[in-house]
């Protein structure tokens, strides 16, 4: 069983930087072919796709998040990391991460097996 752990929520004012990191049970990260994603769920809103990044390194991007957030990746500490620059008040939301062993790392949610139990980001202005 894999378990997905995110941590570095708060609360920030605009303009503001977080990093979010996802740690993960057992060595799941540095398998072949496993990518990674984070989304987001506001109150409200459905879970949107935040970002994603293959095995290999290849990233998507939503276009609100594009040159603001970078997802990273630590295989070797099991551990995948969201850095949040540029904050603004539409960012706040919970903050999931995910992972699935297809290296699919897009924006379709059913495509990803595990899931961390979220983090709360909130963005005042």
């Amino acid at each position: 069983q894999v378990h997905l752990v995110e941590s570095g929520g708060g609360s920030v004012q605009a303009g503001g930087s977080l990093r979010l990191s996802c740690a993960a049970s057992g060595s799941i990260f540095s398998s072949i072919a496993v990518a990674v994603g984070w989304y987001r769920q506001a109150p409200g809103k459905q879970r949107e796709a935040v970002a994603g990044m293959s095995s290999r390194g290849s990233t998507n991007y939503a276009d609100s998040v594009k040159g603001r957030f970078t997802i990273s990746r630590d295989n070797a500490k099991n551990t995948v990391y969201l850095q949040m620059n540029s904050l603004k008040p539409e960012d706040t939301a919970v903050y999931y991460c995910a992972a699935n062993p297809s290296d699919y790392y897009g924006s379709r949610p059913n495509m990803y097996n595990y899931w961390g139990q979220g983090t709360q980001v909130t963005v005042s202005s």
